[in-house]
């Protein structure tokens, strides 16, 4: 009996394909994507590129996989964020979702935030990430009107300030170091819309 065609690869015997991707993506952090060959993929997993080819298409197939790992988890947190009452709990909400997703997901998204535009993959998400600034723009904006922002900052700017300081999170953040992502997504949160508060 054959696999259909929409079932995902189960991987040869001791190697998962989702050890393919993270190396691929790690390799695209080190030495960047146009950089990476196939043949640097198979030395770094002992692989042939026969067997390689088992568990992906190309290396455009991880780099396509990593981005929408990390697009998803954005937006995801954002459609949720959407969900609260306020525009004070929405805000809120995708800066705490948006620093546990960069904890979380910490290599893949590392690769989004380093895109240049320079292929049709790469160009689609650079899209999808402005959709996302866009829409987190607008909640800065709402909650400017609702007062809870100060309405003297341009809303465009404010959302790249809070999210240069929440992406600079995979530059320094240790999944297995000391800070907690619920704690660090509390600090961020304090510094981001503390700073933001209208003046008494």
């Amino acid at each position: 009996m054959t696999a259909s065609a929409g079932a995902p690869r189960r991987g040869r015997p001791g190697h998962a394909r989702a050890d393919v991707i993270n190396a691929g993506v790690e390799l695209f952090n080190e030495q960047g994507y146009d950089a990476t060959s196939v043949s640097d993929l198979t030395r770094r997993l002992g692989l042939s590129k026969s067997a390689l080819y088992h568990h992906v298409d190309s290396k455009e197939q991880i780099l396509q996989t990593a981005l929408e790992d990390a697009l998803g988890g954005l937006e995801r947190a954002l459609a949720d964020a959407l969900e609260s009452a306020t525009a004070a709990e929405r805000l809120t909400a995708i800066i705490r979702g948006a620093v546990c997703v960069l904890a979380q997901r910490q290599p893949q998204v590392t690769l989004l935030l380093r895109l240049r535009g320079n292929s049709d993959i790469e160009t689609a998400a650079l899209e999808r990430r402005r959709r996302f600034d866009h829409t987190v723009t607008q909640l800065v904006r709402e909650a400017q009107a609702e007062g809870v922002v100060r309405a003297d900052v341009d809303a465009g700017v404010a959302t790249r300030l809070i999210f240069g300081m929440i992406n600079s999170v995979v530059e320094w953040y240790r999944p297995d170091g000391p800070v907690d992502p619920e704690l660090l997504a509390g600090e961020v949160l304090a510094i981001a819309l503390g700073g933001l508060a209208p003046r008494r």
